[in-house]
């Protein structure tokens, strides 16, 4: 049974995902000067639609939702909102996405929401300050009915609630022994949270916060506690990496995942990869990792 009493269906061939994901290293004088190895968690190759994480979170709730339809919420350029809406396509299933900022919906879609509406999602722009209390359940009541949504099945922002979790502690057992610190970019937390859970006792997760507020290090903790009862694994939150929040991608960072990419032969996602990959640069830089250590990035999407 699922959390909300329902049997869970098997998904589909097609929704079916490539995993394990490949573990490639990769050589860069930034890191190999300190004795550094750098691993990258090619996460981004297991569905062309459900991108990395993205899957790892979303297959769980999928199942759970059965045929339902799917509500769920982010912003203009949420990477959560267009999964979901692929899910929905292939799936055959009906998707609502509620976004934030009402003062979007006189103005043309942004790609990311243009390839929504493609895929059939219905947009709802609301308010930020309704968007801010949305998971208060009066105004989730009052967002459901104002969508005709009141049946389906909910979403949270990011796509990470406990059943996120436990999906995510795979991806943390793929990675058991290859080495000693595994990081990855965090939105909600909700991979950071199952990845540490299913690490081995000796190895660290490393989240890397793209949105400002120093609020993930809270919010990991109480996804641990709703998915497994108690806080597991070793992993902290990097919260000094955000170049100013989310969707903030300022010519820095575009120009170092640029130059990541010619290094490497790897178009990098820069609302969350880049600011991880750069930030373990500048991590390795001021010393912060050991000679001898072992970092596994995972690469949670690709430029969409």
């Amino acid at each position: 049974m699922s959390d909300n009493g329902r049997v869970p269906r098997p998904l589909p061939a097609d929704l079916s995902p490539r995993l394990p994901s490949p573990l490639t290293e990769i050589d860069d004088d930034r890191f190999a000067r300190h004795g550094v190895r750098i691993l990258l968690k090619r996460d981004d190759l297991i569905h062309p639609d459900l991108i990395g994480n993205k899957w790892r979170k979303l297959a769980p709730n999928l199942e759970a939702a059965g045929d339902r339809p799917l509500v769920t919420f982010g912003g203009a350029y949420s990477n959560h909102l267009r999964a979901t809406a692929a899910a929905g396509r292939l799936l055959g299933i009906p998707t609502t996405g509620i976004v934030r900022g009402d003062e979007l919906a006189g103005r043309p879609l942004n790609p990311s929401l243009t390839r929504c509406a493609e895929d059939g999602m219905r947009l709802r722009f609301v308010d930020r300050s309704t968007y801010r209390h949305k998971d208060d359940p009066a105004t989730l009541t009052a967002l459901l009915e104002a969508a005709d949504a009141q049946d389906a099945y909910v979403v949270p922002e990011g796509g990470s609630n406990a059943l996120a979790v436990r999906g995510c502690v795979a991806l943390g057992r793929e990675l058991r022994g290859r080495a000693d610190v595994v990081a990855v970019p965090c939105g909600t937390g909700g991979t950071l949270a199952g990845l540490a859970a299913g690490l081995c006792d000796d190895q660290r997760a490393l989240g890397v916060a793209v949105l400002k507020g120093g609020f993930l290090t809270s919010e990991v903790r109480a996804l641990q506690e709703a998915a497994f009862g108690d806080v597991r694994g070793d992993w902290q939150v990097a919260d000094g990496f955000h170049f100013g929040g989310y969707a903030r991608v300022p010519a820095e960072l575009r120009a170092f995942a640029d130059d990541f990419g010619q290094r490497h032969g790897l178009a990098v996602e820069h609302l969350y990869v880049a600011k991880m990959l750069h930030a373990l640069v500048e991590l390795t830089r001021s010393g912060a990792f050991p000679t001898g250590t072992t970092i596994a990035a995972v690469v949670t999407g690709t430029p969409r």
